[in-house]
């Protein structure tokens, strides 16, 4: 299995709790919080990764040449922002397969990977996202799926009492970005885009969830890895 894990990003909230880091080295009980999706997907059977990066890359070069993993890890540069969408464009051109898990470098989400990937060849849709069941939140959309457990709708942020959130973990048939631009949303130009008129799959997750791109998210982190309540499925 493949994966590319979008590791560019600024940490702009973050900045009056953590260094001035990629998002993504966020120190988090002692360990940059990319360590953490390395280390969970070397376990699940990954054989390369692609790390997207961008703001202060030579830093996760640097820290990756201290690490020693069975995998292959690759990486591509965006000289310029590119969106998440165009972000994964440029780095599946180091892919080989034909569908490629994408991860965010600053969420963590426990996945079946291989049970994600049986439901994408299942249902032959052009891209399957991981859904988390959350109760009482406003800082995510909702991600509504039939019977079939195809994604029919996609919600804006508001208040919602209990539903599926996009856990920012997805994988994608990597001929269906060949046509796009160089720059785009992979959330609103291609996942909401294509929602009525393609396959879109939604596999729901029990897993530990946690996205640390607000200070009081990336605090409770530090607690929740320390005491290893995070799981990989």
């Amino acid at each position: 299995m493949e994966a590319i894990i979008l590791a560019g990003g600024m940490g702009t909230r973050l900045q009056s709790v953590v260094p001035d880091v990629p998002k993504c080295m966020a120190p988090v009980a002692g360990k940059p919080f990319l360590y953490y999706l390395l280390a969970t997907l070397e376990k699940s059977g990954f054989d390369h990764l692609i790390l997207s990066l961008g703001y202060k890359h030579e830093a996760i070069e640097e820290w990756l040449d201290t690490l020693s993993f069975s995998m292959r890890v690759s990486f591509v540069i965006e000289e310029e922002p590119l969106g998440t969408g165009g972000a994964v464009k440029y780095a599946v051109s180091q892919a080989e397969e034909a569908d490629i898990f994408i991860l965010n470098g600053d969420t963590f989400l426990g996945v079946d990977y291989g049970g994600m990937l049986g439901l994408h060849q299942e249902t032959n849709a052009i891209a399957t996202l991981a859904l988390k069941r959350m109760e009482k939140f406003n800082r995510y959309g909702v991600v509504e799926v039939d019977m079939s457990r195809r994604i029919v709708r996609f919600l804006e942020k508001q208040y919602c009492e209990l539903g599926l959130i996009n856990g920012g973990t997805y994988l994608i048939k990597k001929e269906a970005l060949s046509l796009l631009p160089e720059k785009f949303s992979l959330e609103r130009d291609f996942f909401e885009t294509n929602v009525s008129t393609d396959i879109l799959s939604g596999f729901l997750c029990d897993g530990y969830f946690i996205d640390i791109g607000i200070p009081e998210d990336y605090i409770q982190a530090q607690k929740d890895f320390k005491d290893g309540k995070y799981k990989t499925i």
